[in-house]
């Protein structure tokens, strides 16, 4: 695999078996992504994009074919791996930076840097004032930008997006995209997101 390859998907079919028969979800897909790359995959609801994402994070096996991150081959769920979901499950009895820190305590990785990192990245993405806030005193968008910042506190090497702005309205939709984008350009983070949405996609 070439060194500029930081994620491979080579081949990839994936057959869901059912009592009703069996259900095709990806046929021999392939592609790559460079390191800091943001690749966006579009598609409409039903086609296999979750899918992609779960095998890519070892979740969920493939039927056939390979996934590769940074010239090793996904065989189980990896640490390194940051997986941004439609909704953003933040906890509504804790506080904006409690639930920023659950990925560093499920790790048992919350230090005084960790935490010191995490309150930077509120700080530069303008949620500071907001850190001892409940998620029901944020908007949809604000919300968004802690589920991200949750994910990047684990500091991944990958981040999986699967359709991280459909809960939003169009207009704030547009904007949120725009400002994660931002975000994940910052931190040079390579990133994989999935979407049936034309214009969120040319946004990122």
């Amino acid at each position: 695999m070439s060194d500029a390859k930081f994620v491979e998907v080579k081949n990839i079919s994936k057959i869901y078996h059912s009592l009703d028969g069996e259900t095709k979800a990806l046929n021999n897909l392939s592609f790559d992504a460079n390191k800091g790359e943001i690749i966006v995959i579009v598609g409409p609801s039903g086609c296999g994009k979750s899918t992609i994402l779960s095998i890519i994070a070892g979740l969920v096996k493939p039927s056939s074919g390979e996934v590769f991150i940074n010239g090793n081959k996904t065989n189980s769920t990896n640490k390194n791996i940051g997986y941004m979901f439609q909704n953003d499950h933040l906890f509504p009895w804790r506080t904006i930076l409690q639930n920023v820190l659950i990925g560093l305590e499920i790790q048992n990785k919350v230090t005084n840097e960790s935490i010191k990192n995490v309150t930077s990245l509120l700080n530069t993405y303008g949620l500071s004032d907001f850190k001892n806030h409940y998620p029901n005193q944020l908007s949809g968008g604000m919300r968004q930008r802690v589920a991200l910042i949750r994910t990047l506190a684990i500091e991944p090497a990958l981040l999986l997006l699967d359709e991280p702005f459909s809960a939003l309205d169009y207009q704030n939709r547009l904007a949120v995209s725009d400002d994660i984008t931002r975000i994940l350009r910052q931190e040079k983070k390579t990133a994989i997101m999935v979407t049936h949405d034309i214009s969120e996609a040319m946004y990122t």
